[in-house]
């Protein structure tokens, strides 16, 4: 059976067909879609289609936003989603819609070790729930409930849950973004914007030195990753401060997540930020922050930490809720 899959984000939408006919799941071909540039997610499937007339009955799309009986309003697009009119539109049989999170959830039990990279070893024998953070275009956070056998996805929006400072710079961040945006979220911080939040406020209220030509390379190209590029090839000391500063918040969310749903088997870093990031992600500011919860510490600490590395991990998730959902109807 061919299963046609997307991972639907604020910049991007990635469409791709895979085979689930095989003990594993096979990767066909992948089309990457500006997601702005298209009215909404039908537009872009019919045009993967054409391009490639593979024929299938079934789709599964992860796409950023919270799912509810079948229908989602994308949280950084214009787009209202409902997963029986796509049916409908596109021609299929069934349509699935999870929360793009929940999708990587879905990747973690099939992916490959060579798709993860080891943050944390922690427990050689830990079980129990996991969990999934990943910053990308916003944050993004999901679990898998650990039944005694197996690890089942749920999807939530932890990411917009309220910033919490655990120092005062922390605290001097938090009372000037209120300034700008009232409440205050974890993804306006640990996420490509949220980057480029943490290095304006320390050229503003810090005063860290912006030399003229990191201004013109902000202003012409994307703030993050010329932020991310230079904070990790220390050609400057405000990008490295904000990177830094980065890197402790999204440990501290981390741990956070870890805690709320007792991922004692486990929490995985998705999203694009990570693998571009690792050598910040292995030092010691992202773990002591994962694991600085007081008398929770320990805890902490036993908790393997991974990232996954893999870019078609969203995919490859809906992939895995569809051929599941298959399974169960068979």
């Amino acid at each position: 059976m061919i299963i046609l899959v997307g991972d639907i984000g604020g910049t991007h939408s990635r469409i791709a067909y895979y085979d689930c006919d095989t003990s594993q799941l096979k990767f066909l071909v992948e089309e990457i879609y500006p997601s702005v540039d298209y009215t909404g997610l039908d537009a872009i499937v019919r045009k993967f289609v054409a391009s490639h007339g593979v024929k299938s009955t079934q789709a599964c799309f992860g796409v950023a936003g919270p799912v509810r009986d079948g229908r989602v309003r994308a949280t950084n697009l214009p787009w209202t989603l409902d997963a029986s009119r796509l049916a409908q539109q596109l021609a299929l049989k069934t349509v699935t819609l999870i929360n793009d999170l929940e999708a990587i959830a879905y990747s973690v039990d099939v992916l490959e070790p060579n798709d993860l990279a080891v943050l944390n070893e922690g427990d050689p024998k830990a079980t129990g729930n996991a969990g999934v953070i990943a910053a990308g275009t916003g944050l993004g956070e999901a679990g898998l409930y650990w039944d005694g056998s197996r690890r089942l996805p749920f999807a939530c929006e932890g990411g917009h849950t309220d910033f919490a400072p655990t120092n005062e710079l922390q605290d001097e961040l938090l009372r000037h973004l209120r300034a700008q945006f009232g409440h205050v979220s974890w993804e306006r911080l640990v996420c490509g914007p949220g980057l480029f939040n943490i290095y304006k406020f320390l050229h503003d209220v810090v005063h860290g030195d912006e030399p003229d030509w990191l201004r013109l390379e902000i202003e012409q190209g994307d703030p993050a990753s010329q932020i991310s590029r230079h904070g990790l090839d220390g050609t400057n000391a405000l990008c490295v401060q904000a990177l830094d500063l980065f890197v402790s918040l999204y440990g501290s969310e981390a741990g956070n997540l870890a805690l709320k749903i007792m991922a004692t088997g486990g929490i995985y870093l998705g999203g694009g930020i990570a693998p571009k990031i690792l050598d910040k992600l292995r030092g010691s500011s992202f773990l002591e922050a994962f694991s600085g919860k007081g008398r929770m510490s320990d805890l902490l600490k036993a908790i393997p930490v991974r990232a996954i590395l893999n870019d078609k991990a969203g995919l490859l998730g809906a992939a895995h809720c569809a051929a599941l959902k298959g399974d169960s109807r068979a």
